[in-house]
């Protein structure tokens, strides 16, 4: 399998509903760190899983509406506990829809799987990965 990871990062606010997140109850910032992995089984006929200046420009697009923003103040969340968890999956489905409309310079169907990694810390990660057709 080959793959292209690219990176970026946001900075947000929110808080968690449940007893099970103690302190985190409270309102709090985060730093994620964000990869988004692109794999293939085969290049294509210039060699790439994807562009990756393409790749770059997708993640960054889909992270401004979350970056220095309370996601306790969005609508789209709203009831929900933005875990880590869920933010990879919520990602995953945007940079997704992205390459469903051809923006990666290869077909949506051509890619096996996105894996979209939120980092935490450096001792704290989680991801959602899943094919793309």
């Amino acid at each position: 399998m080959f793959a292209v990871e690219v990176r970026d990062h946001i900075m947000v606010a929110h808080s968690f509903r449940g007893e099970i997140f103690g302190p985190a109850q409270r309102v709090h910032g985060a730093t994620f760190v964000v990869d988004a992995a692109f794999m293939t089984r085969d290049l294509d006929a210039a060699g790439l899983v994807v562009d990756i200046g393409r790749a770059i420009a997708i993640l960054r697009e889909v992270l401004e509406p979350l970056n220095y923003r309370n996601l306790d103040e969005m609508p789209a969340f709203a009831g929900r506990n933005t875990t880590t968890e869920f933010l990879a999956r919520h990602i995953h489905e945007r940079i997704a829809a992205c390459a469903r409309d051809g923006r990666l310079g290869r077909a949506a169907s051509e890619i096996d799987a996105l894996r979209v990694t939120l980092s935490e810390s450096h001792v704290a990660r989680g991801w959602y990965e899943a094919p793309l057709a």
